[in-house]
Parts: C-alpha cells; structure tokens; sequence
C-alpha cells in the first residue's frame, strides 16, 4: 500500500502495472482488495490503481475536520487525480456512486473513460435493505455501533441485512474481515463512515444522473440483472443517461461484481479500453 496526503487527510492506494490507466474506487466497508482478482488480470497491460476511499473501509482516519459528504469525497477522488498528475484516466467505480458524482460536480477533466458496475444510482440511495439498515442507523447515536456488532459474527453476515444481497458468492472470510476490520475497532474510522452517512442526500444521485449528459466521452455500465439491491433496470437507465454510454450485462453476479465475476469484468475492460 502507497499513500499520498490530501487537503481532507492521508489516503492510501495500490498502484501496479504499466500501461493505459485504471483507477477504482472503494465502496462501504470494502478495501482495495476487492479489486484484486480484477487488477490481477488487467495488470498484465494497463496500469491499475486502486484507491482505498475513506468509507469504512479505511485504516488511516481523515482530518476531523474533512469534507465526507458525498461532493466532498468527490473532490477527493479529483484531488487524489491531480496529486499523483494522472492524465487519461479510466475511472472505475462499484457500489458507491461516487464516479457518477466526479462527473457530475464537474470533476471529470483528466478522465477519459468511465465504467460504472452496479452502484447507487437515481432514486435507489439508501439501496436495498442493508443500505436502508445502515442509513437509518446512523441517525441514532450509538445505533451503527451496535449494528456493526453483529458482523463480528462470521455466519450473520451472510445475512440479507448484511453482505447476503452484496456478493452472489461467499466473500473470503480473511478478506472479509479486512474489510470489517477498521470500523469495528477504530472510533475514528467510525466517525468518517458517519460523516459520510449523515450528510448524503437521498436526491444527490437523481441530481447526479440529470448532469451525466455532460459527460461526452466513451462510458460503459456493467450492470448484474440478478442484483436486486442496485435494481437491474438502472444499468439501462445509466447508459441512456451517458451520451456516449452503453450497457452490457454481466450474468450471475450481484452488486459485488469484482467479486462474482472478476474475469468477466476485466475482459469487458480490457475491450472497452482497447476500442475507444
């Protein structure tokens, strides 16, 4: 892990490979090695970097007093950009709808493709039940504490409330607990994922979708059509909404594609890249 420090504090990252570049967002809870499998391939011939973005997942606690709404960490995705002067950029995101903000809030200017895997999108924020679940409790002091309790619990996160309706197969529990890890243990890690929870809006993706039209460059939605919780019929609606968009959908597979389908996600990359 590389680390670089921005205006909202240190993120850390992966950085691997040579070639066109790759960057990928994080999600909830999840770390960079929810790319693994996909950087793996695609790091034979592109240059795949992997940013660790401050929800949950993170190790390193941001400044107390950084910007964590939703525009704020899309700045710091643009940031993240600028810093390490990356030019050309194929931006990646899965489950957080974060790239769709960095075009929308105008932050797009050194990308120069965008991928989107199923994600928050339109009206669909909290999404499914373990969004709503965990939206709701950070409304009540101590209530996400004690939700985060039960995913000390290997066999419950399984759960349709947890990461049931997340991956269509079962996470590595190492890895898991990984990811787990940081917001279980760490109060400041917890008070970043608040931050975050407490300030997104439930329209910010409705507003994000009507600016996507700005976006004129080559766009690809992955979309799983067996992912309830980020509603199959949004990857359509994605891809219209891009001028340049089109969809292609990735079969068995949940919201978690990265880790359903890893080898069919890089091959539908590494052919996006290849022909735009």
């Amino acid at each position: 892990m590389r680390n670089v420090t921005l205006s909202a504090g240190t993120v850390e990252y992966d950085d691997s490979g040579y070639g066109p570049i790759l960057v990928f967002l994080t999600g909830i809870f999840a770390n960079t090695t929810l790319w693994r499998h996909v950087v793996a391939d695609l790091g034979r011939d592109h240059r795949c970097i992997v940013l660790e973005v401050p929800l949950g997942g993170h190790r390193v606690p941001m400044d107390a007093d950084a910007d964590l709404s939703s525009p704020g960490l899309a700045r710091l995705v643009a940031e993240f950009l600028d810093v390490l002067d990356l030019r050309d950029v194929t931006l990646v995101g899965c489950d957080w709808g974060g790239a769709q903000l960095v075009v929308a809030h105008g932050l797009g200017e050194r990308l120069a493709r965008l991928v989107l895997l199923p994600q928050e999108s339109f009206e669909n924020f909290p999404p499914g039940l373990p969004g709503k679940v965990l939206y709701q409790s950070s409304r009540i002091p101590g209530a996400t504490f004690l939700a985060l309790q039960t995913l000390r619990i290997r066999g419950l996160r399984r759960s349709p409330m947890n990461f049931g309706l997340m991956s269509k197969r079962p996470i590595p529990d190492d890895i898991l607990d990984a990811w787990l890890r940081p917001s279980l243990t760490s109060r400041l890690i917890r008070r970043d994922l608040l931050k975050y929870l407490r300030t997104t809006r439930a329209a910010e993706y409705l507003d994000a979708a009507a600016l996507l039209t700005t976006f004129d460059r080559p766009a690809l939605v992955l979309w799983a059509p067996e992912s309830t919780m980020m509603r199959p019929e949004n990857g359509a609606r994605l891809a219209k909404a891009l001028p340049r968009g089109r969809l292609v959908e990735v079969p068995d597979s949940y919201t978690l594609m990265p880790e359903d389908q890893p080898l069919l996600t890089a091959t539908h990359l590494r052919d996006f890249v290849a022909t735009t």
